[in-house]
């Protein structure tokens, strides 16, 4: 078996998490443009308030006894209308921004999956899988809110510092240049922190991976837990976990949630060197009380997004180390990709030769040595040996699951890796110790590698597996349904289905590997027949514990650190006395 690694992460992508994301977001620019159009006419008719403000204010400082309250009245229900304008337009926009949100986050999570099945067997030997489900569920959800609500905030907030400045600039050349005194100081502050806080919120979303890892493991193995009485021990793991989680969460929030407060008080300082001023020049008779008090509420306009971009700088932080986890393994490298001339295997002979095979999962580790055999058409092999001798490895290295360091394995003559993938792998039948089953009904489960299979093949192949009692007594037969991960049927009858899925299937050759571990002796003995049935004619790769169950194979490889170390039949290996003898000896004492 291959090795387990705690490697969850590569190195960033190159191109950086803000510009690919933003490819994303670019690709459905009708949304985006649409957004810009009714950010900017809500954002417009927000900043035309102050104006109005201002004129209404100049009106009632004309003195007592002087004041229009009909021109009043008309800016007071301006300024309704244009809020009223503003407020539809944002509403508006924040419903588009969801719609892009979802569908970005619906393109990324089809992407993912689609690179997810395209990886090599090595990516996720070395991964958790709840750190996988993490990123295609997790990430792409907070990428997700991200686009729709801070994207839509920093349109608005674009738009209303750019038209605030250019207000400010036309009501007061003086006081702008206070505005700008201040301005600097936000700017390489954000810059400072951004440096020391983006690190926390990636180690953040690492140690969230971490957490749904393990969490996954221990639900895989719950029922291994209760036997052995470790609930306790495993909730001090975990309580590991949640707090390096927790810890990581506080200390990204932290520093983030510091950016908000630290621009609104720069913001407040220059509010108040403004009114300070603005004062002055109200004194000297260098502007109205109107100018000045639209002034200030520009200023208002101009630093509340500031103020809002900082506050929620820690949700787009977030969402960037998302975007790099969920890129990191949209970058991993995929199955080397079948060559131009690579060929279709067809109309398969069924011989096997392995020809000095070498191989090792890791470097310096070799697993298989200098491993050579040859298996004519329709034989039956199989193989036995201590855990760890290469059994398994064997068939990932015929499948082409992982290809091999040294030597060649070919297939009908030709190297394995001539052929496309696709073509070698549908020569085979697999059935496999973990079984496999998906949620839906039986029928569909049985037919999954073959869809023409007829009703008469289908009950056939269901009594010769022994399994025809146990789906005639099902409240729907064939169309009951099996609960995700088949948690609603017993293993044996997994293992059961997984046969007579097999049995469906018409291929050249086939593997089982520990295809009976979960079926007790009885069970076994009765689908002996259909197992037999299920290996004429074909090229078989036995792997099996019980030695009973290969005594009839043409040949047995007793592997032993990667090299055979008996070959033989069942009574030749017997009357050596050596290795395989005492193995099946152990078994009958």
């Amino acid at each position: 078996m291959p090795p387990i690694s705690s490697k969850t992460d590569r190195p960033k992508d190159k191109k950086g998490a803000m510009v690919r994301l933003t490819s994303y977001i670019i690709k459905y620019r009708v949304y985006l443009f649409a957004a810009v159009i009714l950010g900017t006419a809500g954002n417009v008719a927000a900043l035309v308030g102050p104006m109005i403000a201002g004129k209404a204010i100049d009106v009632i400082s004309a003195g007592k006894g002087n004041v229009n309250f009909n021109k009043v009245m008309f800016y007071v229900v301006c300024l309704f209308i244009f809020y009223i304008i503003s407020s539809v337009m944002t509403y508006i926009l924040s419903t588009i921004m969801i719609k892009l949100g979802r569908k970005v986050a619906n393109d990324m999570r089809k992407e993912v999956f689609a690179k997810l099945l395209k990886l090599p067997v090595s990516y996720f030997d070395n991964n958790q899988t709840g750190d996988i489900i993490s990123r295609v569920s997790y990430d792409i959800d907070v990428i997700n809110t991200s686009v729709s609500a801070d994207v839509t905030q920093l349109i608005t907030s674009i738009i209303t510092i750019v038209g605030s400045f250019i207000m400010m600039f036309v009501i007061s050349r003086k006081l702008i240049v206070v505005q700008l005194i201040t301005l600097p100081a936000s700017i390489l502050y954000t810059r400072y922190m951004t440096k020391r806080t983006r690190p926390l919120f990636s180690a953040r979303s690492k140690k969230y991976g971490q957490m749904n890892g393990f969490t996954e493991e221990m639900f895989t193995g719950q029922k291994t837990i209760a036997a052995y009485a470790k609930e306790d021990v495993m909730i001090k793991r975990f309580e590991k976990y949640n707090e390096a989680a927790a810890d990581g969460y506080y200390n990204a929030d932290y520093y983030g949630t510091i950016i908000g407060p630290s621009i609104g008080f720069i913001n407040n300082f220059s509010l108040a060197l403004i009114g300070v001023f603005g004062s002055l020049l109200y004194i000297a008779c260098k502007g109205s009380l109107g100018q000045i008090s639209s002034f200030i509420l520009y200023s208002r306009k101009f630093s509340g997004p500031v103020n809002e971009v900082a506050n929620m700088y820690n949700e787009i932080l977030s969402a960037l180390a998302a975007a790099e986890r969920v890129f990191r393994l949209l970058d991993e490298e995929e199955e080397t990709p079948d060559g131009r001339e690579a060929k279709v295997l067809k109309e398969v002979k069924g011989e096997v030769l392995f020809e000095n095979v070498t191989f090792g999962y890791e470097e310096n580790e070799t697993v298989i040595n200098d491993f050579s055999l040859t298996v004519k058409p329709g034989k039956v092999v199989a193989i036995v040996g201590a855990t760890g001798a290469g059994k398994t490895t064997l068939i990932n290295l015929l499948m082409r699951f992982y290809d091999v360091d040294g030597g060649s394995i070919k297939i009908d003559g030709t190297d394995i890796r001539e052929y496309t993938r696709d073509s070698l792998r549908n020569a085979f039948t697999m059935v496999l110790q973990d079984t496999w089953v998906f949620g839906g009904t039986i029928r569909e489960n049985l037919v999954y590698g073959n869809e023409n299979v007829t009703d008469d093949m289908l009950k056939e192949a269901v009594k010769a597996c022994n399994l025809e009692y146990y789906i005639n007594n099902m409240p729907e037969g064939y169309d009951t349904l099996i609960r995700e991960g088949g948690n609603n049927i017993s293993k044996g009858q997994k293992q059961l289905l997984t046969i007579a899925r097999a049995m469906l299937i018409n291929k050249h050759m086939l593997i089982l590997d520990e295809a009976t571990s979960n079926v007790d002796t009885r069970t076994e003995k009765e689908i002996e027949n259909a197992m037999l049935k299920l290996m004429e004619n074909k090229t078989c790769f036995v792997i099996a514990h019980r030695l009973s169950t290969i005594e009839n194979a043409d040949v047995i490889l007793v592997l032993k650190d990667g090299v055979i170390s008996e070959q033989g039949t069942h009574r030749e290996l017997l009357e050596k006395g050596g290795m395989y003898y005492n193995m099946y000896i152990s078994q009958y004492r």
